[in-house]
C-alpha cells in the first residue's frame, strides 16, 4: 500500500502553489505542518482528485490515480475543512444520506452508521440536529461521514481548527486509533495535533516539502538551542526583535522569555530540552504557531 507524489506541482497562473514534491506515504498517520498558505489544501486536493497536478503524478500502488478514477476514490475518505451539512437533518439522516449518495444500501449503512456513531462518541445524540450539535461534534460526525465506505486513505484538512482543547485532544485520539490499519494524512498548522500521534511529520512552506521525519528527527535537526531567561519587561520587544521568541511569561521582577539562538542570550539564561513547537518556531517564525491563521 503506496501512496506516491511524483515532482508534482500546481500552479494557478503566476502562483506556485506546490513546487516540485517528492514523497512516498504508506500505513499509519502522516502530518502535514505548515503555516497559512504553505500549499497544503491545494496539495490534498489533488491527493483527493479534486484537482490535477501542472506538472508530475500521483500513483496509488504504481497506477495514476486520476487513470485509477473510481477504484481510487473508492479508497479514500476526505474531510475538508469546512464541509457542507444539511442543518436540519438528525445526525443519523445526515449520514444516511452521505451513505445514499456513496451508494451504500441501506440496511449495510444502518449498521455501519451505528457503528461510526458509536466509535466517534456520537451515538447518543444521533437524532439530534446537525445545527444543534457542538463544533467538536461536527467535526466527529465529519470523520464518520468520511469513513462510511471504511476507506483505507483517510485525508483530513485541519481536522481541529476552532476546537477547544477537550475536543481537539478526543479528536487526535480518535485519529489514532483509525490508523491501525490505513493511511492517514492530517493537514494543520497547529503543531499539538501532529507531535504525538504523526509517524512522520513533513513540513511544508512555499509550495515545497523542506524537512521531514518523526518528531524527534526534526526536533534533532535544529542547530540553535532553546533557553529561558527572566529580563526586565521594558527589554521584551528588544528580544523579541533579535531572538525568535516562544513564551513570554510575566513573573516577578520581569518576563520569562524561552528563545532560539546559538550563543546563550543573557547571563541567566538556562538551556531547555526542544521541542517540535521550538523547531516550527525556528522554521517558520513568529507567525508559525497561528492557530487562528486560515488556510
Amino acid at each position: 500500500m503506496e501512496l506516491k507524489l511524483k515532482n508534482v506541482s500546481k500552479d494557478y497562473g503566476s502562483v506556485l502553489a506546490v513546487d516540485n514534491v517528492n514523497y512516498s506515504m504508506e500505513t499509519g498517520v502522516y502530518g502535514l505542518l505548515g503555516v497559512n498558505g504553505a500549499g497544503k489544501t491545494t496539495l490534498m486536493t489533488m491527493l483527493c482528485t479534486v484537482t490535477c497536478p501542472s506538472a508530475g503524478g500521483i500513483t496509488w500502488d504504481g497506477d495514476d490515480i486520476f487513470e485509477l478514477e473510481e477504484d481510487y476514490r473508492g479508497l479514500l475518505g476526505y474531510l475538508p475543512q469546512d464541509f457542507g451539512y444539511y442543518p436540519d437533518l438528525s445526525v443519523f439522516d445526515y449520514l444516511m444520506y452521505i451513505a445514499a449518495l456513496k451508494g451504500i444500501p441501506p440496511a449495510a449503512a444502518k449498521k455501519r452508521i451505528r457503528e461510526l456513531l458509536d466509535m466517534v462518541g456520537l451515538l447518543k445524540y444521533r437524532k439530534r440536529k446537525m445545527k444543534a450539535l457542538s463544533g467538536g461534534m461536527v467535526r466527529r460526525a465529519g470523520i464518520a461521514q468520511a469513513m462510511l465506505n471504511d476507506h483505507k486513505i483517510l485525508i483530513l484538512d485541519e481536522p481541529t481548527a476552532g476546537l477547544d482543547p477537550n475536543e481537539r485532544i478526543r479528536f487526535r485520539n480518535l485519529i489514532s486509533e483509525l490508523s491501525e490499519d490505513r493511511l492517514v494524512l492530517l493537514s494543520t498548522h497547529i503543531v499539538s495535533d501532529v507531535e504525538y500521534i504523526a509517524e512522520q511529520i513533513v513540513l511544508m512552506q512555499e509550495g515545497r516539502f523542506f524537512r521531514t521525519g518523526t518528531s524527534e528527527e526534526l526536533i534533532a535537526g535544529m542547530d540553535e538551542e532553546v533557553w529561558t531567561c527572566t529580563v526586565p519587561r521594558q527589554k521584551v520587544n528588544q528580544y523579541i526583535q533579535q531572538y525568535p521568541v516562544g513564551n513570554v511569561k510575566h513573573v516577578s521582577g520581569g518576563a520569562e522569555l524561552r528563545i532560539i539562538s546559538k550563543t546563550r542570550p543573557s547571563e541567566n539564561a538556562v538551556r531547555e530540552a526542544p521541542t517540535l513547537e521550538d523547531a516550527f518556531l525556528l522554521y517558520f517564525g513568529e507567525n508559525g504557531g497561528d492557530e487562528d491563521a486560515a488556510v
